[in-house]
Formats: structure tokens, sequence, C-alpha cells
């Protein structure tokens, strides 16, 4: 018994003792971004288009900070422009985009006196040849994997974005290529999960992409799986294509991008 009363002892020592440590943190500038993927699937008209404007949140912040009032407009080589209206806070829509292959776009974003601009070009892509399961996949040997395979057309300098929706993923699961070393070769894109199971639909959507956009979701991709401690060194802001035309120096987040999307409705076997 007098072992028992001084555990308790001890342990009323210890809770009485406990202070609740408050953690100050630096709050740093909000900053733009900027979601501005224009994306045209093969057999539609690529009319319907959406950019969505947000600022980045505070660490404690669960909320989006959308971004209402601006002026965003998408032009044409040919000065054909495409007005976006805001429908909801910060979603900025048009239902008469004109999508052309290799056709340059601009982006123009006005809002509060300052000008945000981009330009990029509307990359071809070629479409998914089949698609493959190996039911002993994986680093286990037990997964399912799914190769998407699409052939590279030869003699020009291409690039491309896989993604892979799943059920259980609350964001698709990204891959790019490049063709430097597979030009003119069939090549595929894989995804494995131990999640995946039979009767699941799997969309899977190939990209075509520009050289920059590729050079961008590269070193996105690769910080998004680096698994660095709690003191290792933060890896850098990657920029995307987007600049305040008033201010040079200013980091916005996010990239306009535009893309020819082939896509499949995969049910795992």
């Amino acid at each position: 018994m007098r072992k028992l009363l001084i555990l308790l002892g001890f342990v009323s020592l210890f809770i009485a003792c406990e202070d609740v440590v408050e953690v100050d943190l630096e709050e740093a500038q909000p900053r733009l971004v900027v979601d501005a993927i224009l994306q045209w699937e093969k057999g539609t008209t690529g009319k319907n288009q959406t950019i969505k404007l947000s600022r980045t949140r505070g660490f404690f912040e669960e909320e989006p900070r959308p971004v209402s009032g601006a002026r965003v407009v998408v032009s044409s080589n040919s000065n054909v422009e495409f007005n976006f209206e805001e429908i909801s806070p910060g979603e900025y829509v048009t239902s008469s985009f004109e999508p052309e292959l290799n056709e340059f776009y601009s982006l123009r974003i006005e809002l509060n006196g300052d000008v945000y601009s981009a330009e990029e070009t509307l990359k071809p892509v070629v479409p998914i040849d089949l698609i493959e399961q190996i039911d002993q996949g994986g680093f286990s040997g037990e997964d399912i994997e799914l190769k998407a395979f699409y052939t590279d057309p030869e003699g020009e300098e291409n690039y491309y974005l896989f993604k892979f929706f799943a059920p259980f993923l609350a964001f698709p699961d990204l891959s790019v290529f490049d063709d430097e070393f597979n030009d003119g070769n069939q090549i595929f894109g894989l995804f494995s999960e131990e999640d995946l199971e039979p009767g699941m639909d799997v969309s899977i959507q190939l990209h075509g992409i520009s050289k920059e956009y590729y050079n961008f979701l590269e070193i996105l991709l690769a910080q998004a799986g680096s698994a660095g401690g709690p003191f290792e060194t933060q890896p850098a802001t990657v920029r995307g294509n987007i600049k305040n035309e008033k201010d040079a120096d200013e980091l916005i987040f996010g990239y306009f991008g535009l893309s020819e999307v082939d896509k499949v409705i995969y049910t795992v076997q």
C-alpha cells in the first residue's frame, strides 16, 4: 500500500508541473495562388474552363482564402479574348473558350491595381493505346499495377503528364515524362497502390504539356516526394510562370498551362 501511495504521489507531482506551451508562429505574408490549368479533353469542345484564385493560409487556418473581384482574361495569339466571370468566391469560369492545338495564349489578371500575366502554348497529346494490369506488382509483389501505354511521335520533342484518379485518393497520383530517350517508342505510365481492388474504377488522364510546365512539375514532384526530417534544409520555393508586371520580385504560387487530354476509365479486374 505504501508503494502505491508513493507512486500516486509521483504521478500527481508530474501532473501538477505540466505546463501548456503556446507556439508563436510567425505569420508569413499571404501569397496569391493561381490555379489556371486549362484542359481540352479529346472528343469535347473544350469551351468550359475554370480558373481559381486564392491566398495562402495561416498554419492553423482550415478554410481557404478565395480572391474575389478580379478581372480574368485569356487571349489567343490572334487577339481573341475570353473573359472569365466570377460565379462563386475565387472561382472564375468561361463557356466560350476556343482551344486550338499549338496556339499561343496569354493570361491577364487585374487585381487591386496590380496586373498579373503569363503565356503558354496549348500542347497536343497522343491517345492512350492500352491499359495492362499486373496482379503481382509493387514492392511486395502482392499489389495491383496498372500500366497505361502510349506511342510517342517520332522526331518531335514531347512532354507528358499522367494523372491517375482512384476512389481512395484525395488527390490524383501524378508523374511526368519526356521523350529524350524514348523518341518514337511506346512508353507507359505506372500506377500501383496497395488499396487497389477488383471492381474499382480508375480514371487515367494523359496530358500534353510544354517543356516549361514539365520542368516546373518535375521540381515540384521531387520536393513533394522528399522525406527530410524537421531539421533538414527546406526545399527552394518553386516559381511558376505567372508574374506581377509591376513587381517582378513578388512570389506568386501556381501556373498557367494548357493541355490536350486523353482520358480512359479502367475497371480493375
